[in-house]
């Protein structure tokens, strides 16, 4: 059944202002989750209340119905013994790392593109004899831009959850801001034109649960995950999250139901690093393939200032002609009327668009421009506009940087010399970090490029970044896997991506955490010709919370080859009050899969309280070596206590208010404290709630209690059980 989803309600994220409205909607629409068979609840509802449709019924991984009608009407469902809850409805958005103050026009050449460039082709990626012909890729996203004549061939069906029917094309300007995220995810996993994705004859199933701007609801998440289960897909992608580091919403539970169900799915791990806890739902999810993002290989141009030692990082616009001079250059104040010729022009970031502060800079005679950026946070600029394209390099430099070079020309003058960076594969710093509150698993799991990734968009090819690029590098490479495998299950899969990783090494040789890189970059080639298969190879102990505490893993080695192999464990390095038991050299026979337990006992006050984590070495006679990362909480960790908190109308109702907030450990009280934002002088105690648990808790609030409009800095302060408090603040607008 198609999921005519239609939800009219009001969301509030944290990463967003929130929003209180108190204007009544004529019509509303709901999902509740139900006891019990939802069709034969829908036949009740139609029989007994036919005021309200019944919009859709759920039932292969959301248990619920879909319910549209006024207010008083839902009100009156409140009764029925056979509601068990109403979720919170949170607000998931794409993962791209783009901001710019100009939309840069489409790349009509993407190998051009790559050769002036230091790009990535997600072709680059796949070395086997696979396409991934026959297998079905569903891409929950934006929509997809179908007419596009690189995915139009590999674009099957798909739906739309925004707008309710079968058109998931991407939104267009006349519907609200412009989208292009879901066909650049696409076009990574399987374009096959000028531009070829990772599997080039995978199948693309689309689905819209993104509306305009690239945000959604957790409920048209869950219903577009229903309904490419329904359409039968052999794999997810979504390129898509929120903030909170929690493993139990809504939508992780159905990602872990579809994972029973036999499809592997594949999530972005966010793009708030390099902080640790920063992954986000549904990336948090148990069985979720969660995909941190890779750098490449480049080689990165910068200026410097020989006489002071000054180097000077540079940005460079999208759009841009490569930053190749060959010599030293003066530099001089591109708002100068004199003649800039054979200078590097400086200009102030504003109001003027960086292509028109550059063009003038040019016709000058500027040999490349710097545009001083006016704000401590960087951004993606751009001088593509599609007219009259520049031809000499431009680019963004930090504000600090600026205001040295402009404060230095004042003094003397000086010359600016291009010097290169060799970079080797490493974590990019957005790429998000866990591990995960609650359960303290380790995510990401895996790593795939994330930075310059050049594919399809609606009108031709842009480069973006994002753990959004990295996911579906690795859907990608599952249809590679389910192609060469199709009998493999999904614990196979995963575990042939993750034994066969490259774990990425900082500067000083040493592996980088776990919590950063999982187990490291992918290797498809590797993956699909896995000898040996860990499952389960990332031990994540939980917490200790006794004096002496003993925790067991169990690993399974499966043995894919027709000859027995024989393991051996390196006995990690002695730490006080830490004690492994490990099996230093066990054999597998051919074909066959052994469990083998992992214990490891912890005397807590012999070791230092907090996160620890690390890496046991096993190898295998022939010279194979594996890295399993594990990792213990000591009692306490550093992690947020409280986040996710949301206010919004109640369901059924015109004038309650029901608010949410995620906790991490229990929580002996909460307070949420209004502050005038410009003075910030208290206001009043908004929410006073005692005793929460772990997980999400609600509350209810009437109408007149919420006092006056207006706009605040709402502090969300919560106490712990052991005296100590924590607190954070966003803003709240009370209309």
């Amino acid at each position: 059944m198609r999921p005519y989803l239609l939800i009219i309600t009001i969301l509030f994220s944290l990463i967003l202002p929130i929003s209180v409205h108190a204007a009544e909607k004529e019509m509303e629409s709901i999902i509740i989750e139900v006891e019990g068979d939802p069709e034969e609840h829908k036949e009740y509802l139609e029989a007994y209340h036919p005021l309200i449709e019944v919009v859709a019924t759920y039932e292969l991984l959301f248990n619920g119905i879909a319910l549209q009608g006024d207010p008083d009407q839902l009100k009156k469902m409140e009764s029925l013994d056979f509601i068990k809850a109403i979720h919170t409805v949170q607000t998931y958005k794409a993962f791209p790392m783009e901001k710019s103050d100009e939309q840069p026009a489409p790349i009509t050449d993407p190998h051009e593109a790559k050769e002036e460039a230091d790009l990535v082709l997600p072709s680059e990626l796949n070395t086997t004899e696979y396409t991934g012909e026959g297998v079905k890729v569903g891409v929950i996203d934006t929509g997809i831009d179908y007419e596009h004549p690189d995915l139009k061939e590999n674009y099957q069906s798909g739906y739309d959850l925004v707008d309710l029917d079968e058109d998931p094309m991407e939104t267009k300007p006349e519907q609200g801001i412009p989208t292009l995220h879901g066909s650049h995810v696409a076009g990574i996993i399987a374009a096959n034109g000028e531009l070829k994705g990772v599997a080039p004859d995978a199948d693309i199933y689309s689905y819209r649960a993104l509306g305009p701007g690239g945000a959604g609801s957790s409920i048209q998440v869950i219903a577009a995950m229903e309904q490419a289960v329904e359409d039968g897909v052999d794999v997810l992608n979504l390129s898509l999250g929120n903030t909170v580091n929690g493993p139990d919403y809504p939508t992780s539970v159905a990602v872990n139901r579809a994972v029973d169900m036999g499809i592997p799915v594949v999530i972005a791990n966010g793009n708030s690093g390099p902080n640790n806890w920063t992954v986000g739902a549904p990336a948090t999810a148990n069985d979720a393939f969660s995909v941190g993002a890779s750098t490449n290989p480049q080689q990165i141009p910068y200026l410097l200032e020989r006489m002071a030692n000054k180097p000077i990082a540079l940005y460079p616009m999208r759009g841009s002609v490569p930053w190749k001079l060959e010599r030293s250059y003066p530099v001089m104040d591109g708002t100068s009327e004199e003649s800039l010729h054979g200078k590097i022009a400086i200009l102030e970031r504003g109001k003027i668009p960086f292509y028109e502060l550059a063009k003038q800079a040019e016709e000058k005679g500027a040999v490349a421009v710097l545009i001083k950026n006016n704000e401590e946070e960087l951004i993606q600029g751009s001088i593509s506009t599609g007219e009259d394209p520049l031809q000499i390099p431009v680019a963004l430099i930090s504000k600090e940087d600026g205001e040295w070079l402009l404060n230095e020309k004042e003094e003397r003058s000086f010359y600016l010399d291009t010097a290169y960076q060799e970079v080797d594969t490493t974590i990019a710093p957005f790429s998000s970090r866990g591990p995960v509150t609650v359960n303290w698993n380790i995510k990401p799991d895996i790593l795939a490029p994330g930075t310059n990734v050049i594919s399809t968009v609606p009108g031709g090819y842009q480069a973006l970044q994002g753990t959004s690029m990295a996911a579906p590098h690795i859907a990608g490479v599952i249809a590679l896997i389910k192609e060469a495998h199709p009998d493999w299950s999904v614990e196979q899969i995963y575990g042939a991506i993750e034994t066969t990783a490259k774990p990425l090494l900082d500067e000083d040789g040493n592996l980088l955490d776990p919590i950063v890189q999982g187990m490291g970059v992918v290797q498809p080639e590797a993956a699909v010709n896995a000898d040996t298969i860990i499952h389960n190879a990332q031990l994540a102990f939980g917490k200790i919370e006794t004096f002496n505490e003993n925790q067991t893993v169990e690993i399974k080695i499966e043995n894919t080859t027709n000859e027995d192999k024989q393991y051996t464990f390196d006995i990690p390095k002695k730490q006080k009050g830490v004690t492994w038991n490990l099996p230093q050299t066990f054999t597998v026979k051919a074909q066959e899969t052994k469990t083998i337990p992992i214990e490891l006992s912890v005397t807590s006050p012999e070791v230092e309280k907090g996160l620890h984590q690390g890496w046991l070495n096993l190898s295998t006679e022939e010279g194979e070596t594996f890295q399993l990362p594990y990792l213990f909480i000591n009692q306490a960790a550093d992690n947020p206590k409280a986040m996710g908190f949301n206010f919004s109308l109640k369901p059924f109702s015109k004038d309650s208010y029901m608010y949410q907030v995620y906790v991490t450990e229990p929580v002996k009280r909460l307070e949420v404290d209004l502050y005038n934002p410009q003075t910030l002088l208290f206001d009043r105690t908004l929410i006073r709630k005692e005793n929460l648990e772990i997980g999400m808790n609600e509350g209810e609030m009437k109408k007149s209690e919420i006092g006056k409009p207006g706009q605040y800095a709402a502090i969300i302060t919560v106490y712990l059980e052991d005296g100590t408090y924590e607190s954070y603040e966003t803003m709240l607008f009370i209309e």
